[in-house]
């Protein structure tokens, strides 16, 4: 049985929000290792991480001046809890999560791409403060109306390094989604600009 004092741990590292309603946002990032879901266009090796207890990751976030932390992974659901939250104290607590689980009552902020039905959203949430759906051509967002309340309603166009090229056509991906919220105004165009800018 895993520790409610460790949390296994990718990378914990400070840089800016590149996507999302927070971009440009200063944020303090503790990427968790393990998932439940396996996408292709995944950019982040969540396969292997570093035991850490609740102190050793805190003394880390405190070393930089960023009040914001993003906890994401990987799925941090997997692994994240109030108790570990409460030792946070002064942070403003943001989540990325695939939306196959409820979050800790303690998350300030809500960012979920999701991997899973409307229904199952509806039934792990009541609102979040933002949906990023991750598209390709050819593939579509559910319908509003299916969802939980949100604030912001963003699409993102799959966009991969060179090294998946064969597998992306992210230039097309961008057309696409551009031109999807053109027709449909109550969704928003996200892109993951830590990639265009070249910063973690």
């Amino acid at each position: 049985m895993k520790s409610i004092d460790l949390l296994n741990v990718v990378e914990i590292f400070y840089s800016i929000q590149g996507e999302g309603a927070n971009f440009g946002k200063p944020a303090i990032f503790v990427r968790l290792s393990g998932c439940n879901e396996h996408c292709w266009f995944c950019d982040t090796d969540w396969s292997h991480g570093t035991s850490m207890t609740i102190a050793e990751v805190l003394k880390a976030v405190q070393q930089y001046p960023g009040k914001m932390i993003i906890w994401t992974g990987g799925e941090p659901t997997l692994q994240l809890t109030d108790t570990m939250l409460e030792h946070f104290n002064g942070y403003f607590h943001c989540i990325e999560t695939n939306g196959t689980n409820q979050v800790p009552s303690k998350i300030d902020y809500i960012a979920c791409s999701p991997k899973v039905t409307p229904k199952t959203l509806r039934e792990n949430f009541s609102s979040v403060d933002e949906f990023r759906y991750p598209i390709g051509v050819g593939e579509t967002p559910p319908r509003i109306e299916e969802l939980p309340p949100a604030v912001n309603y963003f699409i993102s166009p799959i966009f991969m390094g060179e090294e998946k090229k064969r597998f992306s056509r992210s230039e097309e991906n961008m057309t696409y989604c551009i031109d999807f919220v053109k027709q449909h105004p109550a969704w928003r165009l996200s892109v993951q600009m830590h990639k265009l800018l070249n910063v973690e």
